[in-house]
């Protein structure tokens, strides 16, 4: 947030254009420029083409409009993948009773050898999906050994 010199007050204005430059890049067009203005135009309402007489809250939705137009990279593909996998082993590992909102607990587990033996943030996707295989069927023994 930038801070008028002379009120002392806080302009309501961006800090920097990075995301929406790297966002415009990645967008299909033969003149950039154009697009620019456009995209500024349609989310301030006709008021400016010029990317720095966007309000914060104009900034915030031209970015948000422009992430949905934009398809995402394979790096946040995978991260998307790798987010998936985690969730899906940390509700694997409550159902078991272990209490994921404790890290040093999901480490704990983890480390023991029998389980993975390293740190719940070092796994990558195909130790995320041994270590889901062998959570099932911890459970299922459980449950068949309650019954």
């Amino acid at each position: 947030m930038q801070i008028d010199i002379n009120s002392r007050k806080q302009l309501n204005k961006p800090e920097n254009y990075a995301v929406f430059y790297s966002l415009l890049n990645r967008l299909p067009t033969s003149d950039r420029d154009t697009l620019k203005e456009s995209v500024v135009s349609q989310y301030t309402d006709g008021r400016t083409t010029s990317l720095r007489d966007m309000t914060l809250k104009e900034y915030s939705a031209a970015i948000a409009g422009m992430r949905k137009l934009v398809p995402p990279t394979h790096q946040e593909e995978l991260r998307k993948i790798l987010r998936q996998k985690r969730s899906a082993v940390l509700h694997q590992m409550q159902l078991l009773g272990i209490d994921t909102a404790d890290w040093d607990k999901v480490n704990a587990f983890c480390l023991d050898s029998r389980i993975v033996g390293m740190e719940f943030r070092e796994l990558d996707c195909e130790a995320l999906d041994t270590l889901q295989v062998k959570l099932r069927a911890i459970r299922r023994k459980r449950e068949n050994e309650q019954q």
